[in-house]
């Protein structure tokens, strides 16, 4: 399983991850305020802001505060200047980390992350020095009991927008999870292809993709790699957090078992 599908897992089945609702709020409010001071407040020319906008409201966000971020984003009403960055650094054992950073404070995020990493072992690295680990990518999922039959549908409506596609096997039932990859230039095509077939899907995000993994087989390991995860992910200004280890079911089952005791 790829990194990217394996951590995407592992964030939607942990209780304990992005419960606090005023904490993902704030961290969708930041991501709507930057995209709309990068290519400006009309969602129908701003695929960033379209996708933002589209993520807050699938999450619950009140459309009157999405009006205000946007009056703010144009200067209209006083907020906080706020800096969009990437952070590269190194897990234990390894493995590569990149986070997509939202903040108002270079200074003291950097210095907090920084703590995080030496929590566990890790480190922050320069510019450069992960990122190209990583792809940028569309990336669509779907849930399905079939996945074969939904592949074969998706290879005849989008055979020239798919780069890949990958399904797992969900604990639960006889479920799988199938992600659809595609480039960044064919996202919104591949969006509404979909959305004009009735083809649903649970999730649609434009991310970053490890190009390989690291392998981890070892509990303590996992352990500590998943805990480091989850303080990044829920540290405020981290928008998104993303990983190239890839960790076998039962391993990871074990550790999820230590985490949650």
């Amino acid at each position: 399983m790829a990194g990217h599908s394996k951590w995407h897992n592992i964030k939607h089945k942990k209780e304990r991850m992005d419960k606090i609702r005023g904490k993902l709020f704030g961290k969708l409010s930041r991501e709507i305020m930057v995209a709309a001071k990068e290519g400006g407040p009309d969602p129908e020319k701003n695929a960033k802001l379209r996708l933002a906008i589209k993520k807050a409201k699938n999450a619950g966000f009140p459309s009157e505060n999405i009006e205000r971020l946007l009056l703010k984003a144009q200067g209209k009403l006083e907020g906080e200047e706020l800096h969009e960055l990437l952070y590269e650094g190194y897990a234990p054992y390894g493995v590569a980390v990149l986070l997509e950073i939202i903040t108002d404070n270079k200074n003291r995020t950097a210095s907090e992350i920084r703590k995080l990493f030496q929590k566990f072992n890790g480190n922050l690295a320069e510019s450069g020095s992960v990122s190209w680990l990583f792809k940028r990518r569309g990336i669509f999922t779907f849930t399905t009991d079939n996945p074969q039959e939904l592949e074969n549908k998706l290879m005849e409506i989008l055979l020239d927008y798919i780069e890949d596609i990958k399904y797992n096997q969900e604990s639960e039932g006889n479920k799988y999870e199938l992600e659809l990859i595609t480039s960044i230039d064919n996202f919104e095509d591949t969006k509404d292809i979909l959305d004009k077939n009735g083809i649903a899907y649970n999730s649609a995000d434009i991310t970053y993709i490890p190009e390989n993994t690291v392998y981890i087989d070892d509990v303590e390991k996992a352990t500590t790699l998943l805990k480091l995860a989850e303080a990044l992910e829920e540290h405020d200004d981290v928008q998104k957090a993303h990983f190239n280890f890839d960790i076998p079911n039962d391993v990871l089952q074990k550790s999820l078992e230590i985490i949650n005791k």
